[in-house]
């Protein structure tokens, strides 16, 4: 970090020929289990990586931001500090970081922002599934909250940066952007919501985790993909809820229905094996089971980016979220008690849960099988994609005394055999430790 800083600092005196006055960092996050629950009002596994977004700030009285990024593909950008429009249609980095500073401006009712400096590095690869845009936000909410000289707990800036994402259209659960706050070095954190809380997960000795990237980008704010399944949960909710009975207009997630009625996960199962057929849903049999016109659909459960959608697997979505659930409570238990073989109970539920990932949820592509397919040969007990998933990352769990010969079949395996995946090898297959949560610091 100390390197990292000081390379920052000298870029940022040429750039803007003035020292920093302080500088932020939040880190990326690897989940070892719980995909795609987060939105539906379920516990996720996640740890902060060592690899982070890293912001080096001057402030001034200009009521200017003026962004730029170390790497030449993203360019400058600056902007009034009170005329802040996030263009959802155009996701580009620098909406990430407006995302968090107007975040953090609406939760402390700021009427008005001083002008600010930033140069922004980052060490986490983009579009890969360890949220480089969620650090990207929580970042610039650290450094709104800074140069505002102002001071909020880590638990409401995790809530806030989570909501504030929105603005860009991702639908998303909350997981990053808590991970990316409340991380502690050396250990992994059950993260639940409503209230937000965390808690330590010890992973057991002997084994390590392995990030490996598929070298396929995905955005999921560019892509309908990730809110479709947002929807597809909502709409699977709502007609759960009808079919028991309950007032179902207002409830949007499966996880919440589930504390309405009362059942345990294995019996929520239960109810969408009777409910639901594994056909696809069109908009004409939603509607006739909600009692509801297309456009009260379109309206008031179909997200901006999801208009177009005319099929919905609503089984296959509802499945997946119950049992994933149910996973990462399994998970957290093995962790909690230690027994012997822990390590192998512990990558057979990855592995179920890349299976459930990829056959009820869709949202596995084929370089990201074939990556677990390698992982799985060469030597892991364990391995899944992580994050939202069409692309991104595999985290494969390894024994110790395998590390060696696991990194150098997975480099022959994936990424020599093709020239792209080759040049990108060195910062593409690495050993991750649980590391610390977002901070700011001066020089000293």
């Amino acid at each position: 970090l100390k390197i990292l800083l000081q390379k920052l600092k000298e870029a940022f005196i040429g750039k803007y020929e003035e020292s920093p006055l302080f500088y932020a960092c939040a880190p990326g996050r690897v989940n070892l289990i719980g995909e795609h629950i987060d939105y539906c009002g379920y516990a996720v596994l996640p740890m902060a990586i060592e690899q982070n977004i890293l912001a080096a700030v001057s402030v001034n009285n200009s009521q200017t931001i003026q962004l730029a990024n170390t790497n030449p593909k993203y360019k400058d950008f600056s902007v009034s500090a009170s005329e802040l429009t996030i263009d959802r249609e155009n996701p580009q980095w620098h909406y990430y970081f407006l995302c968090g500073v107007k975040g953090v401006q609406d939760q402390l009712s700021l009427s008005s922002l001083p002008g600010i400096r930033c140069l922004v590095d980052g060490t986490i690869p983009a579009s890969s599934g360890l949220s480089s845009s969620s650090a990207l936000v929580c970042c610039a909410g650290l450094v709104t909250m800074e140069s505002n000289q102002k001071a909020i707990s880590k638990i409401l800036l995790a809530e806030t940066c989570a909501k504030c994402e929105r603005y860009i259209g991702t639908e998303g659960g909350g997981m990053d952007q808590s991970i990316s706050f409340l991380a502690e070095e050396g250990t992994a954190k059950l993260i639940e919501f409503n209230p937000l809380r965390a808690t330590d997960v010890k992973l057991p000795d002997g084994a390590v985790f392995v990030i490996a990237n598929s070298c396929v980008e995905m955005n999921k704010a560019a892509s309908s993909h990730f809110n479709i399944r947002v929807v597809e949960c909502r709409i699977a909710t709502k007609i759960l809820a009808k079919t028991r009975g309950l007032e179902w207009s207002g409830l949007q997630k499966l996880g919440v229905l589930q504390i309405e009625l009362g059942l345990s996960l294995d019996k929520m199962l239960d109810v969408v094996e009777k409910v639901f057929h594994p056909e696809p849903y069109s908009r004409e049999e939603i509607c006739k089971l909600l009692e509801i016109t297309t456009e009260q659909l379109c309206n008031n459960i179909l997200s901006a980016n999801t208009q177009h959608v005319t099929h919905f697997k609503l089984y296959q979505r509802a499945r997946h979220v119950y049992s994933e659930a149910a996973r990462v409570l399994q998970f957290k238990a093995v962790c909690d008690s230690s027994p012997d073989g822990a390590v192998l109970q512990l990558g057979n539920l990855m592995n179920q849960s890349h299976a459930s990932c990829r056959d009820l949820y869709e949202c596995s592509c084929l370089e990201l099988d074939q990556l677990v397919d390698i992982c799985l040969q060469a030597g892991a007990v364990g391995s899944r994609l992580t994050g939202a998933g069409w692309g991104g990352c595999t985290v494969s769990m390894v024994p110790i005394e395998r590390i060696d010969s696991f990194l150098r079949t997975v480099k022959e395996k994936y990424y020599m055999p093709d020239a792209r995946r080759a040049a990108l090898v060195k910062h593409s297959l690495f050993v991750t430790r649980p590391g610390g949560g977002a901070a700011i610091f001066t020089e000293e």
